[in-house]
C-alpha cells in the first residue's frame, strides 16, 4: 500500500486472536498516534497493547480520511482496499468476491473483529457487510495467522467502526452523494447518511443510518456492463444499513460496550443479461452481443429477473467489556452474535431439475445461505512479573457457527444445516531485550474443532445420493515466532513464521458428492487447510523518506483450489499450493510543501499441486492468485484544498503454464479526488476511471467465463458529495 496508510507500513507478529480492545473501543483502542509517530500506533486487531515497532509481520492501516477519499472515488470499502493494497486482486466489481484474495488466498473479513466471512459454505458476500459511513479505519493483517482462529489464510481485513463521542453533549455527521457516468441517464445513484451521537458522564450513545441507491454501470466504450443475476451485483441496487452503540464507563478502567449493526442490499431486478447471437468473428455482431474473441464485454438490457434478485443481509451486535487496570494487566471479553443471509439469483440450471416435481428442463430455483455465529472471546495480557522486558497475553476463544444452503423456491436442502465448533486456548509472548532494540515474539494456538452434519440426501442432479452424517473433528497446535531488530534509529529488520488454518468450503464439497455409500466422518475432503506464512522484511523511515519491502513465502499441504465445473460453477478441489512474493512500498514528501508521492508494487507467483504426488507443478489460474500490480500516487494538500492523482497498473501475464490457460491482457486505470472545505462542511469530487479506459475485469479475463459472464471494468464514473459536521 502506498501513502494512503494512516502509519506508513506497520509491522505485526501477535497470531493469537483479534484484539478486543478494539471491540469496546476503550481508551487505548481510540488512540492513534499521529502519522508520523509509527512507534507509538496500536493495531487493536493485534490483541495486545505493544506498538506497532514491537511486531514482525506487515499490516497497513487506512485511516477515516483516506478511506473516505477512497469510497468517494470507488464505491465501497472493499474496492477501497483492493485499490490501495498492491497484493490484493482486483475486485470483480460484484456482489460476489469469489476468487479475490489477499497474497493469493482468502482474507477473513471482520467488523471489529467479529468475523463476516463463512468459510464453511462461503457466499463470497463478507466484503458489503456494512456501510462505510460507520467504518472509522480498516486494519489489513497481511498473510497467514490464526488472529481470529478460522479463515485468515491469506490475512485479515477488520474493518474498525466509529467509536464513542469524547465530549459530553450532541455530536454528529451527514454525508450527500450522488453519482453517474458521463452521460448520466440510468447510470445515477445517490446516497444520503447521517449518524448522530450522546454523551453524558459515564454514559453514551450514537446511531445512524445510511441509504444508498446504484444505478446501472457502463464501460469505457459507453456499453452497459452486463448483470451478474446469479452471484449477485452491486449496479441496480439499494441498500440500507443502521448502525448503534450504547457505552457505559463503569470506573475509570472499566467500560462497557454493545455495538450492533445490520446492513442489506437488494438487487432491483430491473435488467437482465443480454442474449448473445455470436461468438466468433465471423459470426455477424449485434449491439447486444458478446463475444469473447472480439473482447466485446456482456451487456445488459431492460427485462425482468425471474424470481428474487440477489441480496445479501447482515446483522451483528455485540457486548464487550474492558478492564485496562485488572492486577496490573488488561482484560478483554466479548460475546457476539451474527446472521446472515445470501440470496442468489434463481434459473432453469440443471443442478435444480428434479423430475418428481417438474419435467425436467422446466424446474426454476434458486438458492440462499443463511449462517448464525455465536461466540466469545478472552484475552489477558501484562508484564510478567520478575523478568524485566517480557509481556505475556492468555486467553480462550470460541466460536459456534452453523450453515446451510437452501432452494428457496422448492424448499428442498441443497447444503444440509452444517455446524462448525472451536474452541481454543492461547498463549503469546514479547519479550524485549538491549533496551527494545531486539525483540522475540512467539506464542502458540489450541484448535479443537469439530463439524457435525446430520445424514442428508443431495439433489436429484447428483443422482438422490444418501449421505450418512457424522462429526468429524480435529485438532491442530498453530505456531508463531519472529524476531525485531532495529540496528539504528528509523531502521527495522525482521523475520517471522506463522501458521493459520480454515476448512475449505464444506457445503461445495457436500453437496457434489454423486457416488454412494458416503458418509461425513470418512469423506476426506474435509480436512483442514493449515497454511504457513514466512517472512523477511525490512522497514526504512527516515527524514522525507518512508519505505518497506517485504518477501513473503507460503505453502498448504491440503489447499482449496477453486475449478469451474460444466454448469459455470466453481467446484472444489483439495491440491496443495504453494505461494511466493515480493511487496515494496515507499513513500516521499516532495519539496514543494504538501505535496507527497508514493509508489508500491507487488509481485506474486503461486502454483498447485494437480497430480497429487506431493509436489507443485502448474501455475496458479486468476480464479486463485492477483496480478502483479505498480500502484503511483500523488497527494497535495494547502489551505482548504486537498486534491490526489492515483494510477493503478495491472501488468499482463502469460496463463499458458496455469491451471486455466487464459492469458491477462492488464490494463492501466487513473482516478482523481478533490475536496474543497465550505463555510459550513465540505465539497467532494471523485472520478475513478478518470480516462475512461476499456478494459475486460481481471477474473473475467483470466477464468475462460461463459459469454455471458464476460464483464468489462466500469468506465468513468464520477461522485460529487458533500458533507458536514456538528
Amino acid at each position: 500500500m502506498t501513502n494512503q496508510v494512516s502509519s506508513a507500513r506497520l509491522r505485526l507478529m501477535f497470531l493469537a486472536g483479534l484484539s478486543l480492545t478494539a471491540l469496546a473501543q476503550g481508551a487505548a483502542a481510540q488512540t492513534r498516534a499521529p502519522e508520523t509517530d509509527v512507534d507509538q500506533v496500536v493495531v487493536t486487531a493485534a490483541r495486545t497493547i505493544l506498538p506497532a515497532s514491537a511486531l514482525p509481520l506487515t499490516v497497513d492501516v487506512v485511516n477515516n480520511e483516506t478511506l473516505n477519499q477512497q469510497v468517494a472515488i470507488s464505491g465501497s470499502i472493499i474496492d477501497a482496499v483492493s485499490t490501495l493494497s498492491p497484493s490484493f486482486s482486483p475486485t470483480r466489481q460484484k456482489l460476489s468476491g469469489a476468487g479475490e484474495s489477499l497474497r493469493g488466498r482468502s482474507p477473513l473479513y471482520a467488523i471489529n473483529g467479529i468475523p463476516q466471512s463463512t468459510p464453511i459454505r462461503d457466499g463470497s458476500r463478507d466484503g458489503y457487510t456494512i456501510d462505510a459511513f460507520f467504518i472509522d479505519r480498516v486494519e489489513l493483517i497481511y498473510g497467514s495467522n490464526a488472529l481470529q482462529g478460522i479463515g485468515a489464510t491469506g490475512g485479515v481485513v477488520n474493518q474498525v467502526t466509529v467509536g464513542a463521542p469524547k465530549q459530553d453533549g450532541i455530536s454528529g455527521r451527514t454525508l450527500i452523494q450522488a453519482s453517474g457516468a458521463d452521460d448520466l441517464g440510468d447510470s445515477v445513484g445517490g446516497k444520503i447518511a447521517g449518524l448522530v451521537s450522546w454523551r453524558s458522564g459515564a454514559f453514551d450513545a450514537t446511531g445512524g443510518v445510511a441509504y444508498e441507491t446504484r444505478g446501472a454501470f457502463y464501460d469505457g466504450n459507453g456499453r452497459r456492463i452486463g448483470m451478474d443475476t446469479a452471484q449477485g451485483d452491486v449496479q441496480d441496487s439499494k441498500t440500507l444499513s443502521l448502525f448503534g452503540r450504547v457505552g457505559w464507563q463503569l470506573s475509570p478502567s472499566m467500560r462497557l460496550d454493545l455495538i450492533g449493526s445490520r446492513f442489506e442490499l437488494k438487487g432491483d431486478g430491473d435488467y437482465v443479461t443480454a442474449p448473445t447471437a455470436g461468438r466468433t468473428p465471423a459470426t455477424a455482431i449485434f449491439p447486444t452481443d458478446a463475444n469473447i474473441a472480439l473482447r466485446l464485454p456482456t451487456t445488459s438490457v431492460r427485462g425482468v429477473v425471474p424470481g428474487d434478485p440477489a441480496a445479501n443481509r447482515v446483522e451483528t451486535i455485540s457486548a464487550s467489556l474492558v478492564n485496562d487496570d485488572l492486577y496490573g494487566g488488561v482484560l478483554n471479553a466479548q460475546l457476539f452474535f451474527n446472521r446472515t443471509r445470501d440470496t442468489f439469483g434463481g434459473d432453469i440450471s440443471t443442478t435444480f431439475q428434479d423430475a418428481s416435481i417438474a419435467p425436467k428442463g422446466t424446474l426454476f430455483d434458486q438458492s440462499a445461505n443463511r449462517s448464525r455465529k455465536l461466540g466469545v472471546r478472552m484475552s489477558y495480557e501484562r508484564a510478567v512479573p520478575g523478568i524485566e522486558g517480557l509481556v505475556a497475553t492468555a486467553g480462550l476463544d470460541a466460536l459456534t457457527d452453523t450453515t446451510a444452503q437452501l432452494l428457496t423456491a422448492t424448499g428442498r436442502a441443497w447444503v444440509p444445516p452444517t455446524k462448525f465448533q472451536s474452541i481454543a486456548p492461547f498463549i503469546q509472548g514479547n519479550y524485549a531485550l538491549l533496551d527494545g532494540r531486539l525483540r522475540l515474539a512467539g506464542g502458540v494456538r489450541f484448535e479443537n474443532v469439530e463439524l457435525k452434519v446430520d445424514d442428508f440426501t443431495t439433489l436429484a442432479s447428483y443422482g438422490s445420493q444418501q449421505v450418512g452424517g457424522g462429526n468429524p473433528e480435529f485438532k491442530s497446535t498453530l505456531l508463531n515466532g519472529g524476531v525485531v531488530f532495529e540496528p539504528v534509529k528509523g531502521m527495522r529488520l525482521y523475520g517471522s513464521y506463522a501458521e493459520g488454518y480454515t476448512v475449505p468450503d464444506v457445503g461445495r464439497i457436500l453437496r457434489g458428492i454423486n457416488i454412494p455409500n458416503q458418509d461425513v466422518d470418512t469423506y476426506l475432503a474435509i480436512e483442514p487447510i493449515v497454511s504457513n506464512n514466512r517472512e523477511l522484511g525490512a522497514e526504512f523511515k527516515r527524514g522525507p523518506v518512508d519505505a518497506s519491502v517485504a518477501y513473503f513465502w507460503s505453502k498448504s499441504k491440503y489447499g482449496q483450489f477453486l475449478v469451474r465445473n460444466a454448469g459455470g460453477i466453481f467446484d472444489v478441489q483439495r491440491q496443495g499450493v504453494a505461494i511466493e512474493g515480493l511487496e515494496v512500498n515507499v513513500k516521499a514528501r516532495t519539496p514543494v510543501p504538501g505535496l507527497d508521492i508514493s509508489t508500491g508494487y507487488a509481485r506474486l507467483r503461486g502454483q498447485t499441486d494437480t497430480n497429487k504426488d506431493g509436489k507443485v507443478d502448474t501455475h496458479l489460474d486468476g480464479a486463485n492468485i492477483s496480478p502483479d500490480r505498480l500502484n503511483l500516487a500523488a497527494d497535495y494538500q494547502t489551505g482548504k484544498w486537498a486534491l490526489r492523482l492515483q494510477v493503478q497498473k495491472y501488468m499482463s501475464r502469460n496463463m499458458q503454464t496455469a491451471t486455466v490457460k487464459d492469458d491477462f491482457e492488464g490494463y492501466t486505470v487513473a482516478d482523481a479526488f478533490v475536496r474543497y472545505e465550505l463555510p459550513v462542511g465540505a465539497l467532494s469530487l471523485g472520478v475513478q476511471n478518470l480516462f475512461d479506459k476499456q478494459y475486460i475485469t481481471y477474473h473475467s479475463d483470466t477464468t475462460a467465463p461463459a459469454v455471458d459472464k464476460f464483464y468489462a471494468g466500469r468506465g468513468r464514473t464520477a461522485t460529487l458529495g458533500w458533507e458536514t459536521r456538528f
